[in-house]
């Protein structure tokens, strides 16, 4: 089964991440877009970010109507830092899948830190790793050895970021368009960002 993960903080999921993931999924002809929510953030470690629950339970509610869109608790039940590395070698492992059937999904504001990452020369190893490319985005910053083993994906650009989404939030902006109805609904039910 061909299978694309997607893992972030998603706080909250916005219709960013829900465009990106079904242009790669036609794109690519993948079988199943795999959202996998961080447990703990290596890169916002000590950063205030919303419960696993909230964003578990949030991002389920995004994905809920696309049927080619899966939610995987696997970050969750190995708690501690979520390391990309050891979320591909578990979902591997769990789901007897092969490297060439599997492909790790990253934006290109990621990838400017990717050689940092936990066992980033593993990782492209391991799985097939497509970039979603971001404004501002240039190649140069990246080293050659991580660029020869990538792929780019063309994507529509969406100017949508949680970070954004949060700040509207406190400052009683509107963030209809920028996610769904129903994480609007829950975002509001729970009184999240506030």
């Amino acid at each position: 089964m061909k299978t694309c993960l997607f893992g972030g903080t998603f706080d909250p999921p916005h219709l960013g991440h829900l465009i990106i993931a079904q242009t790669i999924f036609e794109a690519q002809n993948f079988d199943q877009i795999v959202f996998i929510p961080a447990y703990q953030p290596p890169h916002k470690n000590g950063h205030d970010i919303s419960s696993i629950d909230h964003r578990f339970k949030m991002l389920k509610i995004a994905i809920k109507e696309n049927p080619n869109f899966v939610l995987s608790d696997i970050e969750i039940k190995r708690r501690g830092l979520s390391y990309s590395i050891d979320t591909i070698r578990d979902y591997k492992n769990q789901n007897n899948i092969k490297t060439d059937d599997l492909f790790y999904l990253i934006g290109s504001d990621a990838l400017k830190e990717f050689h940092k990452w936990k066992n980033p020369q593993s990782i492209i190893d391991e799985a097939k790793v497509i970039v979603a490319i971001r404004p501002g985005f240039r190649p140069s910053d990246i080293p050659n050895w991580i660029l020869e083993k990538i792929q780019f994906a063309n994507i529509p650009r969406v100017e949508i970021s949680s970070t954004t989404i949060r700040k509207r939030w406190t400052e009683d902006k509107t963030i209809r368009y920028m996610v769904t109805e129903s994480v609007w609904q829950y975002i509001n039910k729970e009184n999240l960002y506030l």
